[in-house]
């Protein structure tokens, strides 16, 4: 008797979180591979393709970015600093792309300093929090997919787009972040930084490494350039720096007190929740390519 009451009791409750945990998974996986689709058919189409996809990526971030700071009682100047992202984005493409000639950067000058101008009239408390609010996210968001739309296209001014590159990249991101997710969740118990993000364990970061370096092998197999030992690099550098892009990402939405970045991918949260490992990682995979390897 005693028996059977447990089981009443408690067997809802066990029903109730395993439906969530199910529920959740589902969401993600459905907005998962919609938006693996959408990106791969993006990469894969053109390099025009691909650069709408990164000022769509860049653009959604930064506002849902400054969205978050003005709930906090910050006003970044979002459409001045949308303006400057864009600007930032395709001078660079187009630099980089060898289009035209780097003299083109000086464009952004007077979009930066137009944004000091803007502050003025705005007549607002916190003027000097809400300009380092604004290139802050500049600094956070677009100076990453700059680097990033670099690595498309080594070496810089060849006017190569490598579509390979950044499929393989993509491939070496949803490999650690799914690794990661799926261990964690299985066998995670030790906390890899409990006081910014107390869901991320060892074990996981450990699950996500091994993925990411094996399909990083598997990738080289099929996408020659560059080399096994260059894609196993690449995969160590999203691994590291990644993880501190998400720590940071973390971090931020911690000292705002909230849960997700934004509600735009169902089961993912914000386009920072899905981004972060890219944003954190692709200045360094730029920097490792130029320097130390031939593309």
């Amino acid at each position: 008797m005693l028996i059977k009451t447990g089981i009443n009791i408690h067997l809802p409750c066990y029903l109730g979180d395993f439906s969530a945990v199910m529920n959740n998974l589902t969401q993600r996986t459905i907005t998962g591979g919609a938006l693996a689709l959408l990106i791969t058919v993006a990469i894969c189409w053109n390099a025009y393709s691909f650069i709408l996809l990164m000022l769509v990526i860049d653009l959604l971030s930064l506002l849902e970015f400054y969205r978050l700071f003005h709930t906090a009682g910050l006003l970044p100047l979002k459409k001045a600093a949308v303006i400057l992202s864009i600007s930032m984005v395709v001078t660079c493409t187009l630099v980089i792309t060898g289009k035209t000639g780097s003299k083109i950067l000086m464009i952004n000058i007077p979009a930066v300093f137009g944004i000091f101008i803007s502050e003025l009239f705005r007549k607002e408390k916190n003027p000097f929090y809400n300009l380092a609010f604004t290139f802050l996210g500049i600094i956070f968001i677009t100076s990453p997919l700059c680097f990033f739309v670099g690595t498309a296209f080594l070496p810089v001014e060849s006017g190569i787009y490598h579509s390979r590159i950044i499929f393989g990249y993509f491939l070496l991101l949803w490999a650690n972040d799914s690794g990661a997710y799926f261990a964690g969740k299985a066998v995670g118990t030790h906390f890899l930084f409990k006081r910014i993000s107390p869901k991320k364990t060892w074990e996981g970061s450990l699950g996500g490494a091994v993925c990411a370096v094996l399909v990083a092998y598997l990738v080289s197999r099929y996408f020659s350039m560059p080399d096994a030992v260059a894609w196993v690099t690449i995969a160590l550098i999203i691994i590291v720096m990644g993880t501190f892009g998400d720590l940071i990402k973390s971090l931020m939405k911690r000292s705002l007190n909230v849960k997700d970045s934004g509600t735009i991918l169902p089961g993912h949260g914000g386009m920072l929740d899905r981004f972060d490992s890219l944003l954190g990682s692709a200045p360094f995979v730029f920097s490792y390519l130029v320097l130390f390897r031939q593309v």
